[in-house]
Order: C-alpha cells, then structure tokens, then sequence
C-alpha cells in the first residue's frame, strides 16, 4: 500500500497497517462493528500519515534506503557487524542532533521512549549506549560521507543550480572554522599545549547557500593547503579571504579555466596596465586591470589581474582581486559581499547542531559526528526551502524539535505549522465517573 501526503507525493511505500482491537471480554457493541459503521466523511479527514507517522520518521524518509545500503557495501560498513544495522546508527545519530541529545544516555533513553514504535524509523529496538559507542568508534566515517554526497546531489536536484546572481558560473565559497577540543580528552587532537581543535574546511554553494563539501582535518593544517588538494570545474567562481592568497595556487587555477575573487593584501607589489571607465555616483571608485611587479610575483603569475575598489558605508576602501575580466565592477563587489554566507552558515552550524560537544572521544566517533550532523543540516536545509511558511532556519530546528514525535503531516505542519489539526469526535465516549463523598 503507498501512502501520499497532501500534495500528491509518496510517503511510506510498502508498509501495511494492522488495526489491533483490545483483548479481553467485550461489553458492548464489536469493534469491527464500530468500525464498519464509522462516518466516512470522518474518516476521510484523518490523514493515514496522522495516524501512523510521527514528523522524525518522515524526514528520515528524505534518505533512500537503496541508495545507503549501497553506501553500505562499497564501504563495508557492516562487515564484522552482529545485529546493529548501519541504518540504526544512522537513525540514532541523526536523533542526536535534531532532538539536541545531550549524551549517549539520552540517544538511547529518547528512542526507547518511543513505545514500540521504532519499527517504523527502520530500526527493531533502541541501540544500548555501548553499542552506539562502539559502532562510533569502529565503522568507517566514509560511510556518511557518501550518505551527505548522495543528499547533497539530490537537494541541488530538487532546489537547482541557481544563485541570485545572472551569471550562469557556479559560484562557490571557501572558508574553514575551528571547533575546539579538550586536549586530555582527544589527546589525538593536538592544537595548543592547552587546547585541541578540529578543522573544518567547507566548500559553500551560493545555489541555496548548501555545503558543497567538506574536508576534516586537526587544527594545525593550513586552510591554503586543503584548498590545493580540491579540484574545481572550469567556469567556478571561488570567493575567498586573503588567508588563501597564493600566486602560484591562482595560477593553477587561471591554466585551469576557475576564476578567484579576492581581496589584495596590502604589501603586494603591482602596476596598472589598464584603467576602466565606472558609473559616477556608484561605490565602485576604481576598475583597473594590472599586473604584478615582485621578483618572485611576476615570475609565479605573469598574467594580468583585475583589481576593483570599492568604497563601504564607513567610508573603508576595499580592494578585491580576480581574474574575471567581463562581469561588472559592481557585480565582483557583490560577489565578495556575498561571501559572508559562509560565515553565517557557521553560526548556524554551531549553533542548532551537535557539533561543539561529542557523545565519543576517538577521531573516527568525532567525525562520524560531525559528518551527521552536515547531513542534519541539509535535510533542514531542504525543508526551510520546500516549506510555504517563511521559517528563519533557528525557528524551524527549534519548533521541529519540540515536534519531533508528533504524529502529524510534515508538510501540512511545515505550511501551517501554528493550526490546529481537526481531530475525529470519539464514536463512544467514556462516560465521567462521579466522586462519592459520603
């Protein structure tokens, strides 16, 4: 039997739905009876999904089983498994961050909780803190890797491939951002003689403002040396701070057919080749093309460059850096300008995620966790874009966590998340018992 939600798409494939009648003498009427002679006009108002789906079980429908079992082989995720499926983990970690799950105890009390109805999250019971934690720390963190590369292609599918700009480049951010770490716990994770830290180097698609990839390493590595090892279409657009200047890296990039947008540091050397004419009464005071005048500089890259300088609010002057030579000076400003969705996607990672504190203390449960928790992000992601209701990102993580059992239709809540849902009238209801006082 398929289930089909308001709009007409497909929900729970498969599954068959058992009406069990209480055991015991019966007084009264059958309920058979009672159910063959119930209004259909009531019927028809209480959605199946209402019933037999809590809103958790429908976002985990987002994911395709086909396509996580196969995760599953090509990693051997459960190759010396005994009876805790991938699946289970998966359910358990995503609990964690969307029910804001303070420690293993919590995962494994808040899905017990559940009263037998776990079978419809995929899963036959809650997973024992020791087993959740072992699973953490032994199965390979590629496994969700792919999971978050099979979900980001479908969500750059379903929302497309369009920025706010007309360009037709993709247009990409890159950034990193540190999340420390206690060093005698994750002694691994060595930052500081006092600290230890990750480092998460994101990748950031402009389309939907989704993370595009991501590469995890300990605080120590260089930003600049991740980026290297990326490799990019020919046509991309990266935006990035001057922590990632490197002329040699800018000249792979311009062979390459990527074009960089940028800010010049202060001590570079150059000259002006070409000046362009800019619109009176714009920001835009400069558009010049140059090319760079160092020893060491010029020999690196010995194309020219385009530098546009722009004047803010504040009156401040900056000066941005690219080799696009066609697009307007007032669109490479906006460009740049957009690139602080980057860093408010950080605020938002870490601030409505698991991703400060861990429930393991060895590297592969951290980026286990770390990888689940990007998968959380686009599933909401996803959401905050299908929904009609105009939901800012911290209010829908919140109200979905208060929801998150609730037997409701997702979409119908993510649309009308503050009405009231019509209820069936009780056919034979319990009469109020009186108090006798005497």
């Amino acid at each position: 039997m398929t289930i089909f939600d308001r709009r007409g798409r497909p929900l729970l494939e498969g599954i068959s739905v058992q009406i069990r009648c209480g055991e015991g003498p019966e007084t009264g009427p059958s309920p058979v009876d009672d159910i063959g002679a119930t209004n259909t006009e009531t019927i028809e108002e209480v959605s199946p999904v209402d019933r037999f789906c809590s809103i958790f079980n429908q976002t985990l429908q987002v994911f395709s089983r086909t396509e996580f079992q196969q995760a599953v082989q090509e990693t051997k995720a459960e190759r010396h498994a005994r009876g805790f499926a991938s699946w289970d983990q998966f359910v358990a970690m995503e609990f964690c961050h969307l029910a804001n799950a303070q420690s293993l105890r919590e995962i494994e009390g808040g899905l017990a909780s559940c009263g037998g109805r776990l079978q419809q999250l995929g899963m036959k019971k809650a997973p024992a803190k020791s087993t959740l934690a072992y699973a953490n720390e032994h199965r390979p963190w590629e496994l969700y890797q792919k999971v978050f590369e099979q979900t980001y292609a479908r969500c750059r599918q379903e929302l497309g491939g369009k920025s706010k700009f007309r360009f037709k480049n993709r247009l990409l951010s890159i950034d990193s951002t540190h999340v420390m770490l206690c060093s005698e716990l994750f002694d691994w994770a060595t930052y500081s003689r006092q600290k230890g830290a990750v480092k998460l180097h994101f990748t950031l698609d402009h389309a939907g403002y989704l993370p595009a990839a991501m590469v995890i390493t300990t605080g120590k590595y260089s930003e600049l040396t991740i980026a290297r090892r990326q490799k990019y279409e020919a046509g991309t657009i990266l935006v990035m701070d001057r922590g990632f200047v490197n002329f040699g890296w800018f000249h792979d990039l311009n062979r390459n057919g990527v074009l960089f947008v940028t800010r010049i540091k202060k001590h570079t050397r150059y000259e002006v080749v070409e000046s362009r004419a800019v619109s009176e009464g714009k920001d835009v005071t400069a558009d010049q093309v140059i090319r760079l005048t160092s020893k060491a500089s010029s020999k690196i890259y010995p194309e020219r460059l385009r530098l546009v300088t722009f004047k803010t609010e504040s009156g401040e002057m900056l000066k941005f850096l690219t080799n696009e030579m066609r697009l307007a000076a007032a669109t490479i400003a906006e460009i740049y300008k957009d690139r602080w969705q980057i860093e408010i996607f950080f605020k938002m990672l870490k601030q409505n995620l698991r991703i400060k504190t861990f429930v393991g203390t060895s590297a592969n449960a951290v980026w286990i966790q770390i990888w689940t928790a990007l998968i959380a992000m686009l599933l909401l992601k996803y959401l905050q874009f299908k929904a009609r209701f105009g939901w800012s990102f911290s209010n829908l993580v919140y109200f979905l966590r208060m929801n998150l059992l609730v037997y409701r239709d997702l979409w119908e809540w993510l649309d009308h998340p503050f009405e009231q849902t019509e209820s069936p009238p009780d056919s034979d209801p319990i009469p109020q018992l009186s108090l006798g006082w005497g």
